[in-house]
Formats: structure tokens, C-alpha cells, sequence
């Protein structure tokens, strides 16, 4: 039996320094990686049929295998941040080794995440983000619970753990993004015959180290903390087939302090809101609206003088309605509005809402080295168009015009801001796209994606604004999953 063995595809050809790859060096390196997948691959589904981790250890009863690896580059020019590199380059590495082992209504479950960069410059905007070697974002224990209603399941998992919520917006597992989102607690997740499903969470939060720019250059291995001082907490219940879709209502609490050696913003945050969608379907109009307040306590910033506790009043509105037609490339067209509160002037209360552990890389473009657009200060409107030529092959393409909710806050993720609002409103226009196309079917897919934020008045005249004209960023993702 032929073992297919993933280490050479997408892993360094050469030597890896630990601090800066050559940019050529990287190019070549990723298409060397392409080459020597397919070529073990052979093109053959033999591969794509049967784990080949599973086939090496003999396939033992109850145990679950899954590992992965994805090779990216992606640059950026036309920074929009302020006091990063105008422009930039980065060659991330993402491998991944899951492992579950189900003894009956007991199971072990591991995994590993080691995500790592290579050949930003020193003033790179690349942080926590795109950096978190050799972590154990999951190491956990679950027992699955009988006996709470007929054809239902449930299971309670007790450890470190890494989930996605509902729609995503507020907790999630990371995808784009070459780190994620893990936590330390525990979880229960019931989920009725019917499709009516009931998850209960409280954790602490990983803080993703190291923090700091040289251990972040040279992809140091820490081992992520969790502890008492930021502790993040609720549940969400899901209620199947009303009115021809789905409803969802939940709260979240985050409790945050400042210990002996990390300074916070002392959050403490309740967001209560809901959520009514349909699943896109074949000639069928899809909907997805979520709404969510938050309220509670933070501060403005993290600074050691300020010990200001601010009443917050935020809130967060997304509404999107498609549909799907069934003949040739089966394209879905669809509308989107999305608001989310910025903090007004005057400091006597705080009102940027705060996304807590969400992803938005689906939702808002590329993250990574891009990124402008996030559930903070945004009012925006778009369109996107999806398309799935073929089985292997699948596109979308998507316009968004920009603004600023309150013109005093900073915009969104790009951290530009005008305390005046003299700068008007006004963020841009963003472009974005993207290609996915399977090489070897359900085994090596490649993702390529562009984007361009074409910058209004507020991103140009703003007093932090960079002068580096409109951003143009573009990826190449390889991905080899079994």
C-alpha cells in the first residue's frame, strides 16, 4: 500500500531562515510545493476516497484523523493603516493535525495548529493574526449525554476547544485567517431531531503569544494563556422551520481585567440579539438578518492612567437578501447592509461595538495583510455575485461602498481616525474577489483572491491617514486537506 506522506507538499524547499525569507525564495518555494503535490497526487481520487492518516495507523475503530496544510502569499500596496509598511509581502504556512478518539459516550480529542510567516518587513502590519507556532488550540474531553429527547443528541465537552456559533459574526473558527480563535472552558451542545439546537458556553479565552514584534518575526513557539482575568461566557438557541427558515436568539457575556503583566480596556460586555435566516437554495430567495445590542462597562483605551469605567451602548445590524438560479453556473445574486455603532464624541460613555471572537473574511474580503472593513464605525451597502461553473470550480465577486457611522471614530479595522470629523464620512469603495478550484478533488484546492479599496475622502484626509494612494492587495493560496 502506497502511504501518501503531506510533509514535502507545501512545507519550505531549502533552508528557512527565522526571521526574513527572500521574497523570490518564497515564489519559487510555492511552486515547487504546487508541482510536488501534484505530482504525488497523480491526479488520481484514489487519494481523496480514503484518509491515508487513517490507512497508516490500520484504521482503528473510533479514532477520527484530519490534517491539513495551506501555503499562502499574499501582498499589499497602498497601506491604509497608519505607521505600517506602504507595502508589503508575506508567505504564511498553516499545518493543522486533529485527532479524536471515541471510547463510546467518551471521547479524546486533540489538535495542533502551527501557523507561521515568513518575509514581511519589520514594520509589517502581520501580528497574532498570521502568527501562532506549534499551539495546541484543542485538547479536550467529551461525553455524550442520552436520554433528552427522542432522536436528539447532545455532548458535553470539558477543555481547550475551537467552535463557530451560529452565523459566525460573534464566535467562530477561523478559516482565511492563518491563526484562530480557541478557548479553555467548557461547552454543551444539544441538537434536537427536528433541527433545534441549544449550545451553552463558558471559557477563557487563548491570548495568542507572543505578542511582541521580534517573537512575532521570528515565530517563536509560546504557549497560549488562558485565565480567570478575561473570561467569555452564554448560549444560543436555535429554533428550526419558522416562517420557511430558521431563528436564533443568544447573549454573550466578557469579563476582562488587568492583570500583573497585561494591560486591558476592563470590558465587561453583554450582547444579547438575534438572528432569522434561510440557507441559500436553488430558486428559492434567501434572507439573513441578525441584530445585537451591547451594553455594560469598558474603558477608552488601555492606557495605565485611565480609570474611567464608560456606561457602553452599541449595537450591530446586518441584512442580506438572494436567490439562487438553478440553469448553467447556477449564479446567486445578493444584497447586503450592514451597520455597526462608532463612539461619538464627548466620552461619557463608549458606543463602538465590539465584535468579541467573530470572523468577517467571508462577509468583508481578505483579511491577513488586508482587512480595512470590520463590524466597528461601518455603515456600508453592497452586492455580491457568486457563481459555481463546475463541481471543481467555484467564484464570487463583490462591491461595497464604505462610510463611517459616527465620523469622529476610528473607521472600521483601519484603525485611521479624525476627532474633529472634518473628514466627512465618507471611506470608499471596495472591489473583491475570488477564484477556488480544486486541482485534486475533496484534496488539494487552490484559492486566489483580490482586492482593491479605493479610498474616499476620509481615508485620504484624515489627520492619521497614510498618504500611499488607493490599496491593491492580492493572494495564492495551495490547501492540502485529508
Amino acid at each position: 500500500m502506497r502511504i501518501f506522506r503531506p510533509a514535502p507538499c507545501l512545507a519550505p524547499v531549502g533552508p528557512v531562515r527565522s526571521r526574513i525569507f527572500p521574497r523570490i525564495a518564497a515564489v519559487r518555494s510555492l511552486m515547487m510545493a504546487a508541482g510536488a503535490c501534484l505530482a504525488g497526487a497523480g491526479g488520481s481520487a484514489a487519494h481523496a476516497e480514503a484518509n491515508p492518516l487513517l490507512q497508516a495507523v490500520g484504521a482503528p475503530e473510533g479514532l477520527t484523523l484530519k490534517a491539513g496544510i495551506r501555503s499562502r502569499i499574499e501582498a499589499i500596496d497602498g497601506q491604509f493603516r497608519p505607521d505600517a509598511a506602504e507595502s508589503d509581502f508575506m508567505w504564511s504556512l498553516k499545518t493543522t493535525l486533529f485527532a479524536e478518539y471515541d471510547t463510546g459516550p467518551v471521547r479524546f480529542g486533540a489538535e495542533l495548529w502551527d501557523a507561521r510567516a515568513y518575509g514581511q518587513k519589520r514594520n509589517s502590519s502581520a501580528g497574532t493574526g498570521e502568527v501562532n507556532a506549534m499551539e495546541l488550540i484543542q485538547a479536550y474531553v467529551g461525553l455524550d449525554v442520552k436520554g433528552l429527547g427522542e432522536g436528539s443528541k447532545a455532548a458535553l465537552n470539558v477543555g481547550r476547544f475551537a467552535l463557530d456559533i451560529g452565523s459566525r459574526r460573534l464566535v467562530a473558527r477561523q478559516n482565511f485567517r492563518n491563526t484562530t480563535n480557541a478557548y479553555t472552558g467548557a461547552y454543551f451542545d444539544w441538537q434536537g431531531r427536528a433541527g433545534d439546537r441549544l449550545i451553552l458556553l463558558w471559557s477563557m479565552p487563548q491570548i495568542r503569544l507572543p505578542e511582541d514584534a521580534d517573537g512575532i518575526r521570528d515565530n517563536e513557539v509560546e504557549w497560549d494563556q488562558e485565565t480567570t482575568d478575561l473570561q467569555f461566557f452564554g448560549g444560543t438557541f436555535t429554533k428550526a422551520n419558522v416562517l420557511g427558515g430558521t431563528f436564533e436568539i443568544y447573549a454573550y457575556g466578557l469579563n476582562e481585567r488587568d492583570s500583573a503583566t497585561r494591560l486591558t480596556r476592563n470590558r465587561h460586555l453583554y450582547t444579547p440579539g438575534f438572528r432569522a435566516f434561510r440557507k441559500p437554495a436553488k430558486a428559492v430567495l434567501d434572507y439573513d438578518i441578525e441584530a445585537a445590542y451591547q451594553f455594560g462597562e469598558a474603558r477608552g483605551s488601555t492606557s495605565p492612567s485611565d480609570v474611567t469605567d464608560l456606561d457602553v451602548s452599541a449595537y450591530l445590524i446586518h441584512a442580506e437578501v438572494g436567490r439562487t438560479w438553478p440553469q448553467g453556473w447556477q449564479p446567486r445574486l445578493s444584497l447586503h447592509f450592514d451597520l455597526a455603532s462608532g463612539d461619538g464624541p464627548g466620552g461619557k460613555s463608549y458606543n463602538r461595538f465590539d465584535t468579541l471572537y467573530g470572523a468577517r473574511r467571508w462577509e468583508y474580503g481578505p483579511t491577513g495583510l488586508y482587512g480595512p472593513v470590520g463590524r466597528a464605525n461601518l455603515l456600508s451597502g453592497g452586492a455580491r455575485i457568486e457563481v459555481k461553473p463546475g463541481k471543481r470550480v467555484d467564484g464570487a465577486l463583490m462591491y461595497r461602498a464604505l462610510w463611517l457611522a459616527d465620523r469622529t471614530d476610528s473607521f472600521a479595522s483601519t484603525s485611521v481616525r479624525d476627532r474633529t470629523g472634518h473628514s466627512g464620512r465618507f471611506a470608499g469603495h471596495q472591489l473583491e474577489g475570488r477564484v477556488r478550484y480544486w486541482l485534486v478533488p475533496d484534496l488539494l484546492r487552490m484559492d486566489a483572491g483580490a482586492a482593491w479599496l479605493a479610498k474616499g475622502r476620509f481615508l485620504k484626509d484624515a489627520p492619521s491617514a497614510p498618504a500611499a494612494g488607493d490599496t491593491h492587495y492580492g493572494y495564492l493560496d495551495l490547501a492540502l486537506e485529508f
